[in-house]
């Protein structure tokens, strides 16, 4: 008995085993955590991880807030303060009152430490958390000073920006699916030759995305990205291996065969045929573990993860499925809209060389955009989306960020570990270096603060323990440039070089310096991920194929697509965040080589049994077509559901970039593909095992 008929024997079994293992799964799936910071995801041997580390062992601190208060008397300042000093996991809250204790006399205070620190109708606060910027409890704690404020009080940094983005995100991901779903459905309805069909399979990949959702507990946590994008690209991915069993069970239906027969032997083609295709999907996904930034790393195995088990529960879940309610499917069968192709092959294969042409010339403008994307690495810019302006309610960190900048001119602040054996006259020289760069709007340490005349030992304990510990002060730096920009990034550049003039081991901290190390460090993992993606991917038709030619050619094709699809974002001036290209082009090559790998299969069996050359491209691109695109609309309209309703820039974005990747790629391979075979079949025949016979003379 082989293994269709054993599946179909025992598919009462199967059902219920499907049923108990959502259980765990559910469980799984609600105890994963998600993260929301994506400068986690940076290796830990980088300095701006290692300085934040030292700041938690040796100040007992790790995010921190600026808040802004607005309208406020300093009585009430102070009274605010206390109440924010209560709150959970709130390490210290350091303001200008502080400073100016009665302990010390204000004439030593420089007049510049009071004016960069309060306005008339402004103040600030900085807030420093015993918990890392994006843990749960600061974000609890930040969501506490919101409510311990008013109207007039903003709360600043990137904990702020992170608390939005979970809101938001919890808010809209479970409406994803629902709207990739109905998108999808409708697509299969129209496509498929039966109305009841595409229901069947949304159970069995809904089935299997929550067995991939539930055991992302095994990993302890997830990134934002992933949970929201995981079960849509799952579903787009994977609806394929279902079509394909759907298609050879009705195949061997129409041929005579009973029911079960028909299962059975649907279920060990379809296994054949879908494990060639699955393998370079999940390839591709695994191709983003080798990125340095690590969320590549959370994404692939997820998504390879999740394309395994859509294979598994499309040969076990789905047959089972279909035959339980085959009288169902029966009624609800009807033509499909797609008609037959074989005109349209002949077509492409009568002028073959001017469609090559054509895809020349088109590929110089793609590769000019291509090569100038406009990447962003501002998390507040990866926010916002095409979708139109959220409300204030929804990115209170923006209003914030405002209100610091227009108060105090400040866009972002990062801070400096410097050790506490610095003498007090060089800590004051290389404050007043760091003051005199531009942008620099303040720099706020006890050694500028206090001069070299007043003892540190003066200030109030709780006020010089929160800028010193044992081994190391710190130095606040304010900036008036975004982080991310190039002048920001150039900024940093020369405060790390002045601060490790005057100690090798300063280091450099904060928003700013990480994602500038973000930047440096991604710009290197594109190139790497794309090469091994490529590779891997080559190296599986490869084998499949047996051919030295077809790998080139159809790996081609898709890169092809790739670079158009990529491209077009900068002739659109369409700013894109930076892990979105790493991403697309892996995912894009992975998930749409098949539709390349499905045609010239076909054309070398087309060959090998004795066809010539243009009637074996006619048949194989005829045969090819419907399935690629059934294929490619049910991805398209899966990502693109989400990428219209999704408010968070990233996730539309990327949706966005897939399924207009997946249309890309169909096209390509319907009307480039059948050229290149025509062009190449010499080459292709003397390259390729079994193909060694045919040449041009019998074509």
């Amino acid at each position: 008995m082989n293994i269709g008929e054993k599946i179909v024997k025992y598919r009462g079994a199967i059902l219920l085993l499907a049923l108990i293992l959502l259980i765990p799964a559910f469980i799984g799936y609600q105890n994963t955590r998600i993260n929301y910071d994506m400068l986690t995801y940076l290796p830990d041997e980088m300095e701006t991880v290692k300085g934040q580390n030292l700041l938690i062992d040796d100040f007992n601190k790790g995010g921190f807030s600026i808040v802004i208060l607005e309208k406020m008397k300093q009585d009430e300042v102070k009274q605010f303060k206390d109440r924010v000093a209560e709150v959970d996991h709130v390490s210290q809250v350091v303001s200008l009152q502080d400073v100016l204790n009665p302990n010390v006399p204000t004439e030593l205070l420089p007049d510049q430490v009071s004016s960069k620190l309060h306005k008339p109708d402004a103040s600030l606060l900085v807030v420093f958390f015993d918990t890392t910027t994006s843990d749960e409890k600061t974000l609890e704690a930040v969501a506490r000073i919101r409510e311990i404020g008013n109207e007039n009080t903003y709360v600043s940094s990137l904990s702020s920006l992170v608390l939005d983005l979970k809101t938001l995100c919890e808010e809209e991901e479970s409406k994803y699916v629902m709207v990739a779903v109905l998108f999808s459905l409708i697509a299969m309805m129209l496509l498929l030759d039966s109305y009841a069909a595409p229901f069947f399979f949304l159970i069995c990949i809904g089935i299997a995305i929550m067995y991939n959702l539930g055991s992302n507990i095994l990993f302890g946590e997830i990134s934002y990205i992933t949970k929201a994008i995981a079960a849509v690209l799952q579903l787009g991915v994977t609806m394929d291996y279902s079509i394909f069993l759907w298609h050879s069970y009705t195949e061997n239906e129409d041929r005579g065969l009973d029911d079960e027969a028909a299962m059975a032997k649907a279920i060990d083609n379809t296994l054949i045929s879908v494990m060639g295709s699955s393998v370079t999907t999940v390839a591709g996904f695994l191709a983003l573990c080798f990125m340095s930034y690590t969320m590549g790393r959370d994404l692939g195995l997820v998504m390879a993860k999740g394309v395994i088990l859509g294979v598994l529960s499309s040969i076990t879940i789905l047959p089972a499925l279909i035959l339980q309610c085959k009288g169902l499917l029966h009624k609800t069968r009807h033509p499909s809209l797609i008609p037959d192709a074989h005109k349209l092959a002949h077509g492409l294969t009568s002028r073959y060389v001017i469609y090559i042409i054509v895809f020349v010339l088109l590929l110089f403008p793609a590769l000019y955009g291509y090569q100038h994307q406009n990447l962003v690495y501002d998390f507040s810019k990866m926010i916002s989306s095409s979708q139109g302006e959220l409300p204030p309610e929804k990115t209170q960190f923006l209003t914030a960020n405002q209100k610091l900048y227009q108060n105090f001119g400040i866009e972002s602040s990062y801070l400096v570990l410097i050790s506490d054996q610095l003498p007090a006259h060089e800590g004051k020289e290389m404050i007043q270096e760091m003051e005199e760069l531009d942008g620099i709007v303040s720099v706020l340490g006890l050694d500028k603060a206090l001069g070299t005349s007043v003892p540190k030992e003066i200030l109030p304990e709780d006020v010089r323990t929160s800028v010193e510990s044992q081994e190391h002060q710190i130095i606040v730096l304010n900036s008036g440039f975004r982080v991310s920009t190039d002048e920001c990034n150039e900024q940093i550049d020369r405060v790390k070089a002045i601060a490790k003039r005057y100690d090798p081991e300063a280091a450099v901290i904060g928003e700013g310096p990480a994602t500038l190390d973000l930047i440096r460090l991604t710009d290197k993992d594109f190139e790497r991920v794309n090469w091994i993606s490529i590779a891997l991917v080559f190296f599986i038709i490869l084998l499949t194929l047996q051919s030295l030619s077809l790998p080139f050619i159809l790996v081609s094709v898709i890169e092809f697509a790739i670079i158009v699809n990529l491209g077009m974002t900068t002739i659109n001036h369409l700013e894109l965040p930076f892990l979105v290209p790493i991403c697309i082009s892996t995912i894009q090559l992975g998930s749409t080589v098949d539709y390349a790998i499905l045609m010239a299969t076909r054309y070398k069996s087309e060959r090998m049994a004795g066809k010539e050359k243009r009637a074996a491209v006619v048949e194989a691109t005829a045969a090819s077509i419907p399935s690629i695109i059934v294929s490619s609309l049910g991805f398209f309209t899966a990502t693109l559901a989400v990428a219209i309703y999704s408010k968070v820039g990233i996730i539309s974005r990327m949706c966005n970039l897939m399924g207009r990747g997946a249309l890309i790629s169909m096209a390509t391979v319907i009307c480039l593909l059948p050229s290149l075979l025509m062009a190449c079949d010499k080459l292709i025949c003397k390259s390729t095992r079994g193909l060694g016979r045919h040449t041009e003379k019998r074509a």
